[in-house]
């Protein structure tokens, strides 16, 4: 279905007489119809670029030389563009809002098939089949830009399943969703290709969500392309893998676990041991003045009620996940939190100030959000333009940003266009023009959106350092295994109101929806990560 002979990228560099920049090579392989090809990689490794490669996008837009050849149903992508392949091949970008072409998700997913030459009655079959399958019967007049990012992360998926394609590409689909929603989307994409013989491809940070659904895993690492392999072999040889496998490896297991089931199977009795096992919980926060308070906070969105009655303290020292399901509240708290939007009802104070009426320039030396696309704070020509102009906005002795962002992420090339980063990297620009200005209250809007184990890791470091400066911390993420390794606490939000609000352990161990896989694994054992079970099985041994 998908055939991959010899095939490599490369790019030229800005000086002419330099070789060319080599993505990939040798990737040789062909993927059968009907099956769900996992692409497994460090983020930078070239996986979205391989994905390109199936539907003509590369070269044909992204310019540079493609090697080799890549057929895909028997024609030829270098002299077939994405349109000759739009009937066959249904690709779903990482940034859901930049394929958007309509206003409303109904248009939106029928876009595609009035392109296509859909009959009418078909189509509107489609559109409902695709509404329920993807859980978005109830925002289907609502506008586009209203949404969250999970729900338009769901509306591009469905978008392009809508047109009927053959195979189904994407890149990172579940990055923007909660558990519940990722597992669903990914439980609908199982019964696509067991029952439909789709072929699916996909690119998945999040391998925890997504492994134990493939048939077959590549690995792209240091500019090389693996043959396919069987889930569990291409687990033991990556050095990306999701804490199920980190605790198979750690504790010996064999064969290696891919799903939370077989890992349960294999624990019990490593859950007998460790039966009455108390791990003390994070250290509550001191009683100190709260850094940001809210009290009956109410936000209203268009017509929607987004915030109801929010109470809020967040206190120096304290990293706090601010979890729930897509459309909860989260981006919207984030936003009153920093002043974006006004409240219709309660009040917000950060410091000595209240953010919505209080000028910018003062407002950045108490609270700063990285939001959840980093590019929508940066607007210059390269990394060092970037950081000179927030020296100059922030009123900051020159240099101030360069040097917190030398701290953050060592040696990135001051001449890089932002554009041209990584996720990770864009992630570590951004947060260094917060924190130059020194805020007491810091923001991140799902921040391991796009990132690898790697560099999720590097993140939690740098949160446990800021809140060991006595820096309030506040992340709004739907990564449980980052609240895990690096939250204190765990704020859960339902329909614009607290549901939840306690110490991580007491929120995270028993929940269905939000525990992480080790939690789930060891239940009722209340322990959450890799590292716990590692120093508790050595204590007790």
């Amino acid at each position: 279905m998908i055939e991959f002979h010899d095939v490599g990228v490369s790019y030229p560099v800005s000086d002419d007489d330099a070789t060319p920049m080599t993505v990939f090579s040798g990737a040789d392989f062909t993927v059968p119809e009907g099956e769900l090809t996992l692409v497994v990689g460090p983020t930078g490794s070239g996986k979205s670029t391989l994905l390109r490669c199936i539907n003509g996008l590369v070269p044909h837009f992204s310019g540079g030389t493609l090697h080799g050849r890549v057929v895909v149903d028997g024609r030829d992508t270098r002299t077939h563009r994405p349109r000759d392949l739009a009937d066959v091949v249904g690709f779903v970008m990482q940034d859901p809002e930049s394929s958007f072409v309509t206003d409303t998700v109904e248009e939106e997913l029928a876009y595609g098939m009035e392109s296509l030459g859909v009959d009418a009655s078909a189509m509107r079959r489609r559109v409902e089949e695709t509404l329920d399958l993807l859980g978005l019967a109830d925002v289907r007049r609502r506008a586009l830009r209203d949404l969250s990012g999970g729900q338009q992360q769901r509306v591009a998926i469905g978008a392009v399943l809508a047109s009927g394609p053959r195979i189904l590409v994407l890149d990172e689909p579940t990055s923007a969703l909660d558990p519940v929603a990722a597992e669903d989307v990914l439980a609908s994409l199982h019964r696509l290709v067991h029952d439909l013989g789709l072929t699916v491809v996909l690119a998945e940070h999040r391998l925890e969500r997504v492994i134990h659904h493939a048939d077959q895993v590549l690995l792209v690492s240091d500019g090389s392309v693996s043959g396919l392999l069987q889930p569990a072999e291409a687990m033991l040889a990556s050095t990306i893998f999701p804490p199920v496998i980190g605790l198979g490896r750690a504790l010996g297991w064999s064969p290696l676990p891919l799903s939370v089931r077989d890992a349960r199977r294999a624990a019990a009795p490593l859950r007998d041991r460790l039966a009455g096992h108390t791990d003390g919980a994070h250290a509550p926060s001191p009683d100190s003045r709260p850094v940001a308070t809210a009290r009956g906070v109410e936000v209203r969105r268009g017509v929607v009620r987004a915030l109801q009655g929010v109470d809020l303290d967040l206190r120096p020292g304290e990293v706090v996940a601010l979890m729930g399901r897509n459309g909860a509240g989260k981006s919207t708290l984030l936003a009153a939190l920093v002043g974006q939007l006004a409240c219709s009802g309660g009040s917000v104070r950060v410091g000595d100030i209240d953010p919505a009426v209080t000028k910018p320039a003062r407002v950045v030396h108490e609270v700063g959000l990285v939001p959840q696309d980093p590019s929508l704070i940066l607007y210059a020509d390269s990394v060092a333009a970037e950081c000179a102009a927030a020296d100059s906005d922030f009123g900051l002795v020159p240099g101030t940003v360069a040097r917190v962002l030398e701290r953050i992420l060592p040696g990135l090339d001051p001449e890089q266009h932002p554009r041209d980063l990584s996720e990770g990297q864009r992630l570590s620009l951004a947060l260094a023009l917060v924190l130059a200005s020194d805020p007491r209250l810091v923001l991140l809007d799902e921040p391991t959106r796009g990132l690898d184990y790697a560099a999720k890791q590097r993140l939690v470091g740098l949160l446990r350092e800021l809140a060991a400066d006595g820096r309030a911390v506040l992340l709004a993420t739907h990564d449980v295994e980052l609240a895990a390794e690096v939250a204190s606490r765990v704020v859960v939000l339902a329909d614009g109101e607290v549901v939840s609000d306690g110490p991580v352990r007491q929120v995270l161990s028993g929940s269905p929806a939000f525990a992480p896989q080790v939690a789930k694994i060891l239940h009722p054992v209340r322990l959450l990560t890799v590292d716990e079970v590692v120093s508790a099985t050595g204590a007790a041994s």
